[in-house]
């Protein structure tokens, strides 16, 4: 990752308030923009029904993801969600399953 494209995002890696808008939609899209992030690629170049491990992300950043999704929806998660549900489409049917609503 460039320094450039470190600094343009690093508002999107601040802990902010849990998100308000918790449709399967809002998740999965967070998600893929949070994954491309970490892939240093586009969101359209995630396919959200590959495996995780797949398109490159490796361990370190499956756990930042559990971080992240712990900031994002004020929801505590298992350091092993990205391996219990290896998919982004997968993890946002758990999240949407685990927030209140």
């Amino acid at each position: 990752m460039t320094e450039a494209s470190a600094t343009a995002t690093a508002a999107d890696t601040a802990p902010t308030a849990p998100d308000s808008d918790t449709s399967p939609q809002a998740i999965r899209g967070w998600l893929v923009d949070r994954v491309a992030y970490y892939l240093d690629v586009t969101p359209a170049e995630v396919d959200a029904d590959a495996e995780l491990a797949e398109l490159g992300l490796d361990s370190v950043y499956a756990l930042t993801l559990c971080g992240d999704v712990e900031d994002r929806f004020g929801l505590v998660v298992e350091p092993t969600m990205a391996w219990d549900h290896p998919t982004i489409n997968a993890i946002t049917a758990h999240l949407v399953d685990e927030l209140p609503g």
